[in-house]
């Protein structure tokens, strides 16, 4: 069996959060290895927790997760970034994110066909 994908998931809200955790578990080979109220909380967890992929929420207070999203890109290219929003206006703004999926339309299958899409030789 193959190592699961590592995942650190960030949002500002606890139950989005939660959300993304059991989208994980019904995934099935996706772990999430940490979490992250911010964008700023998320450069630092993804220096320490060296992810596969962040599922990264765009609007949050400070950072957001557009900035957060180029700065992951700049420093760690390997991590996958896959940005959510509900706001689906903001798409157009997601240039340094492999991709961009509205959390409503956030499931399992979809999360495999974006892993399977966009994943690094591992």
């Amino acid at each position: 069996m193959a190592d699961p994908v590592r995942v650190l998931v960030v949002a500002d809200q606890p139950i989005v959060r939660s959300a993304m955790r059991v989208l994980l578990d019904a995934a099935g080979e996706f772990e999430a290895v940490g979490e992250a109220a911010s964008g700023h909380e998320a450069l630092s967890a993804v220096e320490q927790l060296d992810p596969d992929l962040v599922l990264l929420d765009v609007r949050m207070p400070g950072m957001d997760g557009i900035e957060a999203a180029s700065r992951i890109q700049a420093t760690n290219g390997k991590t996958v970034v896959v940005l959510m929003s509900s706001d689906p206006r903001a798409e157009g703004d997601a240039p340094d994110a492999a991709a961009f999926v509205p959390k409503e339309r956030l499931k399992p299958a979809v999360l495999r066909e974006l892993w399977a899409r966009h994943a690094p030789s591992r």
